[in-house]
């Protein structure tokens, strides 16, 4: 079986939309992060939503955590305001640490793909033909393919 029949429809969002946008549909879908690709739909890294939600504590609690326990709910309301105006792009972790998403080619193997996932401890990998994705599949996906011979 080959990668591209097993990769499944998954969101993935050009670096330079709305990062509120963003946040909702990994919110609406609960997903745990989401596809981040260029103006040519190639993957350029992944978008955890623990960064999202990172993004969305102010500094000062970043710092001193005890300070979240202090905050009125009023502030917690407002903390999707963060994102307004923002871009994907910039709520991507600086370069050095940035998540790389790990691609495989459509016609690589199902053990293939589990290597790659495993090697790069990563819940998806994206599917490429052409350097433009085509799915993506997730460590879920795969555990059910290769669960299904059994």
């Amino acid at each position: 079986m080959q990668a591209s029949q097993i990769a499944e429809d998954y969101p993935a969002v050009p670096v330079d939309s709305d990062a509120l946008a963003a946040a909702k549909l990994l919110a609406e879908h609960r997903l745990p992060g989401i596809v981040v690709v260029d103006g040519n739909s190639a993957p350029l890294a992944v978008l955890p939503a623990s960064q999202v939600v990172r993004f969305l504590v102010p500094g000062y609690v970043l710092d001193d955590p005890s300070l979240a326990g202090v905050l009125s709910e009023s502030v917690a309301d407002r903390v999707a305001e963060a994102l307004r105006g923002k871009t994907v792009g910039e709520l991507l972790p600086e370069s050095k640490s940035k998540v790389v998403v790990p691609v495989a080619r459509a016609d690589d193997t199902v053990v293939e793909v589990a290597a790659l996932m495993a090697r790069c401890r990563s819940p998806l990998v994206a599917v490429v033909d052409e350097k433009r994705i085509v799915g993506v599949i997730t460590a879920s996906r795969l555990l059910q393919v290769a669960l299904s011979a059994t």
